[in-house]
């Protein structure tokens, strides 16, 4: 049966050409003795494999398998390597049919039946790669929408077709040409080299965190250099890799420098000022700062344009970089957490306040926050009140009085308890009312 297809796309024409030679392909193997031959040796092959496979796995499992407890790199290969163990059956499979192959080839020079079956398991392994064993969510997606197909089109003996049709195939960007089978080799190893780029940048920051000898500003710089290198390979060999020309780029390069110098002036401002930053060490994370403009709190993240501020209420306050260099900082972490605090308290006039100072510093100092270096508690007569003696206890701890931590709280409970005990007054407000004529009588 003949179809008249020479008014249809050029799209239909191919497909209904490529459909015949499979018909073709077809009758000759179903009228062939060899291909029976063929199709009872990939049926052999794959039952060998089940058997081999079932008795492997169990074994495998038992070596693969180690104690609970243990943590070392020859553990954690092992538990990696069982991971890997679902493709056994299509891999034994695929061996068997290879080793079938080399025997049909020498007894009838033809192979066409089992080679198609062998790449059928080959696209079986990689099913089972994508479905059972890859978890990372940008691999899957490419496993599932790139991987597969392609295996699939390998299997059909269609792969040298369709790519000798994606390379015909161009797109053309301004000076940048690159064909369709560029798009996707590019799409495939971006992909995989940006993930592997992610998984070493993890790694490498986890090593630099490690390095507890180097402070913590240069761990930071370190790690975003390493990040930002990492990146920069991956891109340039992904443009390799596409066929992109790197000197096609220079147009937008220029466009990227004349926006540099324009309209992002204040993000490469603030990225240079990160970079500062990171060198000179004047603040990193874990500093606790105050801004000239007012903001204050921890730093808890330093990206490229700015610090992540933490607020004791549970507030983020993002800081460009750039305002740490122009503008004032306080950094109560700089040279250390230890800071000064004072509580003030006041006594009565009737007080010998020669007894007050030693009593207040004995108390302080039963804290178990109040530190004796660089000074123990000092309690400091700090004037004459309308209504009692004025003093104050400076006292060093470590860290900062607000959050999580209550020192002048409980410092003043300490001084309210020695007071008590010792029988001193804490004044209250006296207010002395004259009035003048004498009391008003009251009427009979």
């Amino acid at each position: 049966m003949e179809f008249e297809l020479s008014e249809q796309p050029e799209i239909v024409q191919d497909a209904a050409e490529y459909g015949l030679q499979v018909w073709e392909i077809v009758q000759s193997w179903a009228l062939s003795p060899a291909a029976w031959s063929q199709f009872a040796l990939l049926v052999a092959a794959y039952v060998l494999s089940l058997l081999v496979g079932r008795r492997l796995r169990g074994s495998l499992t038992q070596l693969l398998t180690p104690p609970e407890d243990a943590d070392n790199a020859f553990a954690r290969g092992r538990r990696t390597a069982l991971i890997y163990l679902p493709l056994l059956l299509p891999l034994l499979a695929y061996l068997f049919t290879a080793i079938g192959e080399t025997v049909v080839r020498s007894l009838f020079d033809s192979g066409a039946v089992i080679a198609f079956g062998k790449r059928v398991f080959l696209f079986l392994a990689v099913r089972t790669l994508v479905h059972e064993i890859i978890k990372d969510p940008l691999l899957k997606l490419l496993g599932r929408y790139v991987l597969i197909p392609i295996a699939a089109i390998y299997a059909l003996g269609l792969l040298d077709a369709v790519t000798a049709k994606l390379n015909e195939m161009t797109v053309q960007l301004g000076n940048i040409s690159f064909s369709v089978m560029s798009l996707v080799r590019g799409v495939i190893a971006g992909g995989f080299l940006f993930w592997l780029g992610g998984w070493s940048n993890r790694q490498s920051a986890q090593f630099i965190e490690q390095q507890k000898e180097m402070r913590p500003s240069i761990r930071q710089l370190v790690a975003k250099v390493v990040e930002f290198s990492i990146f920069g390979v991956a891109f340039l060999l992904l443009l390799n890799i596409m066929g992109i020309n790197l000197s096609a780029l220079a147009v937008i390069g220029g466009a990227i420098g004349v926006g540099l110098g324009f309209g992002l002036q204040k993000i490469a401002s603030n990225f240079i000022s990160g970079v500062i930053l990171l060198i000179e060490g004047q603040a990193t994370v874990g500093d606790y700062v105050e801004l000239d403009g007012g903001e204050s709190g921890q730093i808890v993240k330093m990206t490229a344009r700015a610090a992540v501020l933490e607020t004791f209420d549970g507030r983020w306050i993002v800081v460009p970089n750039e305002d740490f260099i122009t503008t004032r900082v306080v950094n109560y972490s700089d040279a250390g957490s230890v800071n000064r605090y004072e509580a003030p308290f006041s006594v009565s006039y009737d007080t010998d306040i020669n007894k007050v100072p030693a009593i207040i510093e004995a108390a302080v100092a039963t804290h178990p926050g109040v530190l004796e270096e660089p000074y123990p508690p000092d309690c400091e007569l700090r004037g004459f009140g309308d209504s009692g003696i004025d003093f104050a206890v400076e006292f060093w701890v470590e860290g900062l009085d607000d959050g999580p931590n209550k020192y002048t709280s409980d410092v003043l409970f300490l001084i309210w308890n020695a007071l008590k005990e010792n029988d001193i007054e804490i004044p209250y407000p006296q207010r002395v009312v004259e009035l003048k004529g004498g009391l008003p009588q009251a009427d009979a």
